[in-house]
């Protein structure tokens, strides 16, 4: 899959954007505040209906408008050619069309067009808390399984209800447990397939993330992840149900009193090693930084290998931490990636002593105060 055309229109510092891309290799340098990062950003706006650097769509908008709106021309194998575009007002809330057609749901774009994403905040997968973790693999499964997506969403508007209910119940506890029954019913379904579905990625993912820092890293470190959870994960959703039932009727008692869903997928933990020690408490930063960068090329080999369009794969200011012989094995790496890709660095890189920018294949910017310029050499 790859984006041949963007346009952008009063978002953050780009009042009117409008650029095409090499199929290949993207750089875009610039110096901090230039409007880099946005230029990839929007395009996964258009890959994953929001951004990857802020949590509101508001603060996207330039400050001086109400709007933005942003359009993506695409190529792939599965759909030959298509066009995305993504609109927000502050009065109406934003909207995702496909060729001009609207989508109902959001989430019906999320998979069509793959993408992964490195930035310098990817140190949070393994150094902050579960919720980081949790957020990567819902992602990254969500872009290869539409029936993970729903099943994802499901459990969460089932587990909503189902705290307001604890919540705000004030009735005989036996008329609550009644009450409580049929959301626990649909809870355990959709949470078990969450729990399959999840075991059986993170397995597969181990040999992709071992052969990619080992490759990254020059080290003879062994990695590996483990997948904790409220029960014994499998891939055996009859078996992940049963016990979940009977762990949500032990838990009962405390959830009425407590008055929230303490069972579920939604407290997961996946915990990263290296050597058999758990990098979160004994890793050094630079193995923190590795590790996470390691991650994300596992995501693009597994999607790579798994998908038949190749995914979008976008760097965002990641070799500032990397040294020359680092920076020498990534960009060789990436050179081997047949897809599209998007580097933006704001310190100077010698990518022209890796990539030969011909205008086709590989295509070399400059962007200052949110204008975009392709460097001719």
């Amino acid at each position: 899959m790859r984006n041949t055309h963007t346009e952008l229109l009063n978002f953050r510092n780009h009042l009117e954007t409008k650029v095409d891309w090499a199929p290949h290799l993207n750089v875009i340098t610039g110096p901090n505040g230039s409007g880099k990062t946005s230029l990839i950003d929007a395009i996964h706006y258009l890959c994953m209906s929001r951004s990857f650097v802020s949590n509101t769509d508001m603060y996207v908008v330039n400050q001086d408008e109400s709007y933005f709106m942003i359009k993506g021309h695409f190529e792939g194998q599965i759909r030959s050619e298509f066009d995305v575009s993504c609109s927000y007002s502050r009065g109406d809330g934003k909207k995702i069309f496909v060729n001009d057609s609207p989508l109902e749901r959001l989430s019906d774009l999320i998979g069509m067009v793959p993408v992964v994403t490195l930035t310098p905040d990817d140190k949070k997968l393994t150094l902050e808390g579960p919720t980081e973790r949790r957020s990567f693999i819902d992602a990254f499964i969500s872009q290869i399984s539409p029936a993970y997506l729903r099943d994802l969403i499901e459990y969460r508007r089932v587990r909503k209800q189902r705290n307001s209910l604890l919540q705000e119940y004030r009735g005989p506890v036996s008329v609550l447990e009644a009450y409580l029954e049929p959301w626990n019913v649909q809870l355990v379904e959709a949470g078990a397939r969450i729990v399959a579905k999840r075991y059986e990625v993170l397995e597969n993912l181990k040999a992709y993330l071992e052969k990619d820092y080992a490759m990254i890293s020059g080290m003879d470190l062994t990695t590996n992840l483990e997948y904790q959870t409220f029960c014994s994960p499998s891939g055996d959703v009859e078996a992940i149900e049963k016990e979940y039932y009977e762990q949500l009727e032990s838990a009962q008692p405390k959830e009425i009193e407590r008055e929230i869903t303490t069972i579920g997928p939604h407290r997961d933990e996946i915990v990263f090693y290296l050597d058999d020690f758990e990098l979160r408490r004994y890793g050094s930063q630079g193995q923190h930084r590795l590790f996470a960068l390691s991650l994300k090329l596992a995501q693009l080999h597994y999607y790579s290998d798994e998908l038949d369009d190749l995914p979008i794969l976008m760097l965002d200011d990641v070799f500032g931490d990397l040294d020359p012989r680092k920076t020498e094995i990534l960009l060789d790496a990436l050179q081997q990636h047949k897809g599209q890709i998007f580097i933006t660095s704001a310190n100077p890189v010698p990518f022209e002593d890796y990539v030969t920018f011909d205008g086709t294949n590989n295509r070399l910017y400059k962007v200052e105060a949110g204008e975009i310029n392709e460097v001719i050499r």
